[in-house]
């Protein structure tokens, strides 16, 4: 669960609770009114983890890192390809009429594109973040038809609970130096 850096431990801490916090507000679309103060409470925690991780991120910058001359390319090619698979299932969903599916479409694009990423970095923590954020958006669209509640409210929900755990995790990863 723990990456060879202490740089990139903090990094991925300050990106998950970064998009933690876009997940958690997704979800306030339109929630179960008490889910509000939980989205609220996520939010702020992942905004603490994000300015936490980007300092120590910051304070390490010179120390190692898994991103070289080889793995930065390959990192951005998937990344690239990630918002542009985001992109082109949501302009379908919306020409659909289905945009309630963007929100359990584009974490499945997120949870998916995490698998290259782990493996690319060598950081197994991200493994499991991405099986969990898949699993999300796979069980999303049933769990709030069962429910009566909102995809967006699920999916933000699950998400962002996945990414701001996993973002502590990697705080704590980087603060106690692993």
């Amino acid at each position: 669960m723990i990456t060879e850096h202490v740089r990139d431990a903090a990094a991925t801490a300050f990106v998950f609770g970064f998009f933690a916090t876009s997940w958690f507000g997704w979800a306030q679309e339109a929630p179960p009114k008490p889910w509000r103060p939980v989205l609220i409470a996520g939010s702020v925690l992942s905004l603490l983890t994000a300015a936490a991780g980007a300092l120590l991120a910051w304070r390490h910058w010179s120390d190692g890192t898994a991103f070289d001359a080889d793995t930065s390319p390959t990192f951005g090619i998937v990344v690239g390809i990630e918002f542009g698979v985001a992109a082109v299932g949501a302009g379908v969903l919306a020409l659909l009429r289905r945009r309630e599916l963007t929100a359990p479409w584009v974490a499945l694009v997120v949870g998916v594109h995490l698998f290259p990423v782990a493996a690319l970095i060598d950081y197994p923590l991200i493994h499991v973040v991405a099986a969990l954020v898949t699993v999300v958006a796979l069980a999303a669209v049933p769990v709030a038809r069962a429910r009566a509640v909102a995809v967006s409210a699920v999916v933000g929900l699950g998400t962002g609970v996945v990414l701001v755990v996993a973002a502590v995790s990697s705080l704590l990863i980087a603060l106690l130096g692993y």
